[in-house]
């Protein structure tokens, strides 16, 4: 079965709609996973919101440790029309698993968090992670959450130090959305606050 760019990946959109309604919320693309023809040596989620929100009109950057960086920029941009850009101009920043640490910090401190007159003019980063949970991890409130929620993502206190820094001058930031190895997603966005609890 091949993948409904239409009709699979609407719903996919809505996934990841309501995730950003409600931060912190973790759901499943599991069904939407197993429709490419080609067999895929990377998350399938990652490609699924790849393919979802990039188009011709958007640039991306891929952080990576290995070679499967440059292969997947080639899919997606074989697919979306989108172009690879640098990170600080990158719409959207994809960040595969591995030894990068480093490059992750230094991303977040210079990827786009737009201006007064153009905040949708920032980076959307989409993270793979090895798994999701509401146990442990941060602890963030705001709009779409009731009172508070834990959100366990693996990542470390500078990497949310960084983010929190980025999103002081509301409506300026970034927005994030987390995906992990049971094809999951998770999403934090802007207007979410986040207080540091992961060790890291």
């Amino acid at each position: 079965m091949a993948i409904d760019q239409v009709h699979d990946l609407q719903q996919v959109y809505r996934n990841m709609l309501d995730c950003m309604a409600r931060p912190g919320t973790i759901t499943s693309l599991e069904q939407k996973t197993g429709l490419f023809e080609d067999q895929l040596s990377y998350n399938e989620a990652i490609f699924l919101c790849a393919l979802t929100v990039l188009d011709a009109e958007v640039t991306f950057y891929i952080i990576a440790d290995t070679d499967k960086g440059d292969k997947l920029a080639e899919l997606i941009s074989s697919y979306t029309m989108a172009r690879v850009t640098s990170i600080e101009k990158a719409d959207f920043i994809i960040v595969l698993q591995g030894d990068i640490k480093e490059e992750i910090n230094k991303a977040l401190s210079i990827c786009k968090m737009g201006d007064l007159i153009n905040p949708q003019q920032s980076a959307t980063w989409i993270v793979e992670t090895a798994a999701l949970s509401n146990n442990g991890g941060v602890t963030i409130h705001g709009p779409g959450i009731k009172e508070s929620k834990q959100l366990q993502t693996g990542l470390w206190n500078e990497f949310w130090q960084t983010r929190n820094s980025k999103v002081k001058e509301y409506p300026l930031g970034i927005d994030l959305i987390f995906v992990d190895a049971l094809n999951q997603i998770s999403c934090v966005p802007r207007t979410t606050s986040v207080k540091l609890t992961e060790v890291g």
